[in-house]
């Protein structure tokens, strides 16, 4: 069981309240003296930040537990409508603005597609669908909105080429434009941003296997593959907030004279592409009919370079890193994707792991296509409710 320490020091209410919440959060409804002897706080310093969570609204009463020895225990939870946040998804395919509860749990979805992701068909339909949003949850849950977690790529002026000519000419223009500071001007509240499959990852932590896998790549496969690293049950953004870019992972040169990278080979734009020329829709990709046998001349060169792509990855993560896992997820088809993680399963028996003192286990994802647009909404959450965790939580094993 594991130790949640806060301090009963004056001048610290605001991350005892943090860390109390979380304690809750991680053990689920629990009463008052479990919970100050989980998180090595006084009685009285838990007692009165209990009920101050509880007067914000912020933890709900339990039935009394009854029939052991002493005074009935009441558990605390979190209440789901103590808190809201806004995530905000802009992508190479799709925008996405969804609404989660103090839980986590989505309230409200929408979702736009587009071709190409032009700032001037992009912007205002942010607009739109924070708007939306704010309609649709009404007054009271509106105001307890704590914020706005965008996710976006990086770079979302690279690539674009590879989208066709008028996709490269329209997305250069996003490397002039601050999309933080656009959003931010769209609303009073605070922006957190992370790169898209950085959020992607947040969520797998938080809400999937990142409850029981400490340290894993992750890889997240849409339009153009990429991935975000755990290492110790916390996320590695890197100085830059570029680390776990796998997309950019060199592979084995091909008829080029440049190697090519991991996006050009394991990315749903390569698939998408062969549907369009053989006269198909691309949005195939995101829909069950994919696997049909009438698409499997196409699928299946994919999934094999892909998959083999992958298996590289795998790989040489494993050696550079000493990872538990590598999990795998992404936008497309879910059936489409059981098959790339089967496959790339298969294919690392391609490849040596002497040296390597732990091959780690290939998982699939458990957050799925709504990952980038969920783990952007933890993001205020997080800020306004988690202690911070690589200064002051410590985390005991204990019996």
């Amino acid at each position: 069981m594991k130790t949640m320490r806060g301090s009963n020091h004056t001048g610290m209410r605001q991350f005892n309240e943090r860390t109390v919440l979380r304690a809750i959060r991680h053990a689920g409804a629990i009463p008052k003296a479990d919970l100050a002897r989980l998180t090595q706080l006084s009685t009285q310093t838990v007692s009165i930040i209990v009920n101050r969570l509880l007067d914000d609204g912020l933890l709900l009463k339990q039935d009394r537990i009854r029939g052991k020895m002493g005074q009935p225990s009441v558990p605390l939870s979190i209440n789901p409508d103590g808190a809201y946040s806004i995530g905000l998804q802009v992508g190479r395919r799709s925008l996405e603005v969804v609404v989660t509860d103090f839980v986590g749990q989505m309230r409200h979805q929408w979702q736009q597609s587009y071709a190409y992701p032009s700032p001037t068909e992009v912007l205002p339909k942010i607009k739109e669908g924070l708007k939306l949003m704010q309609r649709r949850m009404g007054a009271d849950a509106w105001s307890r909105t704590v914020g706005i977690g965008l996710s976006a790529p990086l770079a979302m002026h690279q690539w674009g080429d590879l989208m066709g000519p008028e996709a490269g000419k329209a997305m250069v223009d996003w490397e002039h434009i601050d999309l933080v500071h656009e959003v931010q001007a769209l609303s009073t509240l605070p922006v957190e941003f992370a790169k898209d499959t950085t959020a992607a990852c947040v969520a797998e932590l938080v809400q999937g296997l990142g409850r029981d896998v400490p340290n894993f790549l992750y890889v997240y496969v849409g339009t153009f593959v990429g991935g975000g690293l755990v290492m110790d049950g916390h996320i590695v953004n890197g100085p830059r907030g570029n680390a776990g870019a796998i997309g950019s992972l060199p592979m084995p040169r091909g008829n080029g004279l440049k190697h090519p990278q991991l996006l050009e080979r394991a990315s749903g734009w390569q698939l998408e592409q062969t549907l369009m020329a053989a006269g198909h829709d691309p949005l195939l990709v995101q829909q069950d009919h994919i696997m049909d046998a009438a698409y499997q001349s196409w699928t299946q060169p994919w999934l094999t370079q892909a998959a083999q792509a992958l298996a590289m990855t795998v790989t040489s993560a494993a050696a550079l890193l000493d990872l538990d896992a590598v999990v795998i997820d992404g936008s497309l088809n879910p059936l489409l994707m059981q098959a790339l993680i089967a496959q790339t399963q298969q294919h690392l028996a391609d490849f040596s792991f002497d040296g390597i003192l732990h091959q780690p286990q290939i998982l699939a994802g458990r957050v799925g296509n709504h990952a980038r647009a969920l783990g952007g909404s933890l993001l205020p959450l997080h800020a306004q409710f988690f202690p911070d965790k690589d200064i002051f939580l410590k985390q005991d094993n204990a019996v």
